[in-house]
């Protein structure tokens, strides 16, 4: 099973697309506090419209906690400014890929400790924006599903 990571996300709406998403392709989804909403929020619930109970979520503590939790297992870092493309990622049923908080994207210093491990979606670098936070997981999640087969989502 693939596993998405969001590490103290902002906006509920965006986490309930990805919910909807993870439900749809099998893919787990896990969350790292501190979150900024409450899960009875109307737009996590609008977003992920009723496949919200069908979520296989797993909510984290702390990074230090999570990292503990998958033991070493692959982990991919999809941030902004990195040379190397999501696409690069030789991608397998057990991977977790990590996305930051919108605003912020992950913790500098976690980046700068892990930069092998840091991918992008290329984007123009003229805007000085990036994807939505939803966009990118769907992106993502379906470049793994592309490359291991539709299989593992029926």
């Amino acid at each position: 099973m693939l596993n998405i990571v969001l590490y103290a996300p902002e906006y509920p709406g965006n986490v309930g697309n990805i919910g909807r998403t993870c439900v749809l392709t099998n893919t787990k989804l896990h969350i790292i506090r501190p979150i900024k909403f409450d899960f009875s929020d109307k737009m996590l619930k609008k977003a992920g419209i009723d496949y919200w109970d069908k979520v296989e979520l797993k909510i984290h503590d702390d990074l230090e906690s999570f990292i503990d939790f998958i033991h070493g297992k692959k982990l991919y870092l999809i941030e902004t400014g990195s040379e190397k493309s999501y696409t690069e990622i030789k991608c397998s049923d057990e991977d977790y890929y990590m996305f930051g908080r919108e605003k912020e994207g992950l913790p500098s210093e976690f980046l700068k400790n892990n930069k092998d491990k840091i991918f992008t979606i290329p984007m123009n670098h003229k805007i000085h924006r990036s994807l939505n936070l939803s966009n990118s997981v769907a992106i993502v999640i379906y470049e793994a599903i592309r490359q291991i087969g539709s299989k593992n989502i029926l």
